[in-house]
């Protein structure tokens, strides 16, 4: 089995651009163990995330639409699963390594709140030191999984997932020292901004947000009116341009990027705050600002290790902010709206 993944290493240096994140030259994990005979280390990673607790509840966390009822709103979870597979699209056009890639986008999310960055923006007023998804997302696969072990990934895996997030940074910084340590790494974050402002115009679309109008139309007449043109018109652009580069440094088109740029500033302005998802953003923190006060007091017992409600464990010695922080960030929206109606709802009182 030692000679099936050392063939499985030589096809990846022979395969695999130059600028490629090779299995064998990773820094490692922070724990050493034994290799697995049949997968490689990033192979092994992706595996981990998909097989742990957090990412299953995924499914259940607010991309923008809070606890959705239509069948057809993204989450989460459909959202890591979209920036995967342009991510991986990318990455086999441009010789990287596929498995680091899929590991990365499948765990950038894992430590999301629940209702979206309306979450986030409570645990970060709360919590002292405040609180960012990505640095959460960290915690989880360092510590709070696996019943307080934690997932042990590989250093390039770990650098992905906390260095993904941009806000509304530019979309291609000069400055890689902002960036991901891996080109795969750097993929997830591209890919992770044309993911979620296709899906994102998708849903607001369906939900009657936004309509037609002058300035979406312009936009839109660039990159397509449908979801998969615009993918397609982004993703192609971006392996052209970055194949001209000589595959070392991602790059698209000017006229590409300045739409998708003029996009992404359209979402915040008319689907972000728009009144609907804002009045429902001011009521989700709402519940979870009451919730965290709640449990923030020390006479309140706070459920531990696999009774936890969001099925992880943390560590006994960190401070009861730490993990009153974990706890609800681990929510999922359905668990926190019914914890917060057990909580503070009065119960029907009956009389036989």
């Amino acid at each position: 089995m030692k000679t099936l993944r050392h063939d499985m290493e030589k096809r990846e240096a022979a395969n695999l651009s130059p600028h490629a994140c090779l299995n064998k030259n990773s820094a490692g994990r922070q724990h050493s163990e034994d290799e697995c005979p049949m997968r490689l280390p990033f192979q092994r990673d992706r595996d981990r995330i998909i097989h742990c607790k957090t990412f299953r509840r995924l499914t259940h966390k607010t991309q923008v639409f809070l606890a959705p009822t239509g069948d057809h709103y993204r989450t989460r979870l459909t959202h890591a699963l979209e920036v995967s597979q342009i991510a991986r699209t990318i990455a086999v056009a441009l010789r990287l390594n596929e498995h680091l890639v899929e590991a990365i986008a499948l765990g950038h999310d894992l430590g999301h709140t629940p209702f979206g960055h309306a979450g986030e923006s409570v645990l970060n007023e709360l919590h002292p030191g405040g609180f960012r998804h990505y640095k959460q997302s960290l915690r989880v696969v360092d510590l709070l999984e696996n019943k307080g072990k934690g997932l042990n990934l590989t250093a390039e895996v770990r650098d992905g997932i906390v260095r993904h997030s941009k806000g509304l940074e530019t979309i291609l910084p000069t400055d890689i020292s902002t960036l991901p340590a891996t080109l795969e790494g750097q993929v997830v974050r591209l890919a992770d901004i044309l993911a979620y402002v296709n899906h994102d115009l998708d849903d607001a679309m369906r939900a009657g947000i936004i309509t037609d109008n002058n300035e979406l139309r312009d936009i839109l007449a660039i990159l397509g009116t449908s979801n998969s043109q615009r993918i397609s018109t982004m993703v192609n652009d971006l392996i052209e341009q970055t194949l001209t580069h000589d595959g070392a440094q991602l790059a698209m088109g000017e006229n590409i990027l300045a739409a998708i740029s003029s996009l992404r500033s359209y979402l915040y302005k008319n689907v972000y705050q728009a009144r609907l998802i804002h009045d429902d953003f001011l009521k989700a923190m709402k519940i979870l600002r009451e919730l965290y006060e709640y449990f923030i007091e020390e006479d309140i017992k706070l459920p531990s290790g696999e009774v936890w409600g969001t099925g992880m464990s943390y560590a006994d010695d960190s401070p009861r902010t730490r993990k009153v922080c974990d706890f609800i960030a681990g929510m999922t929206d359905r668990y926190a709206l019914d914890l917060y109606t057990n909580i503070f709802f009065p119960k029907p009182w009956s009389v036989i």
